[in-house]
């Protein structure tokens, strides 16, 4: 069993950045690809970004393209999203998730393990 923990989320002014952190209690990240889903209010929880196992392929919403970079550090355990220039409509729950696929899948039922999510407040 992987459990995932997310840090970094806050309030943050529209065109600000924040950066999340997801550690995991594993001994090593390498088997598991990983992702960030979001869920705003009275919407679905979709994908945000997505990273193989050892970071050669990602994967981006079309919405957060430019803006956000996903990263891992397998040596820490811990996987990041660096979010730039924030808008109001990236507010939403952020979940780290993982999967024993070698590729990050785009549907949540494709993952294993969720963390329990880290809150994101963009003001306009």
């Amino acid at each position: 069993q992987v459990q995932l923990v997310e840090s970094g989320g806050g309030l943050v002014q529209a065109g600000g950045s924040l950066r999340l952190s997801c550690a995991a209690s594993e001994r090593t990240l390498r088997p598991y690809s990983m992702g960030w889903f979001r869920q705003a209010p009275g919407k679905e929880r979709e994908l945000v970004a997505g990273i193989s196992r050892y970071g050669g392929n990602t994967y981006y919403a079309d919405s957060v393209k430019g803006r956000f970079t996903i990263s891992r550090d397998n040596a820490k355990n811990t996987m990041y999203l660096q979010m730039n220039s924030l808008k109001p409509e990236d507010t939403a729950v952020y979940y780290c998730t993982a999967t024993g696929r070698p590729l990050p899948p785009l549907g949540q039922q494709g993952y294993d393990y969720w963390g329990q999510g880290t809150q994101v407040t963009v003001s306009s």
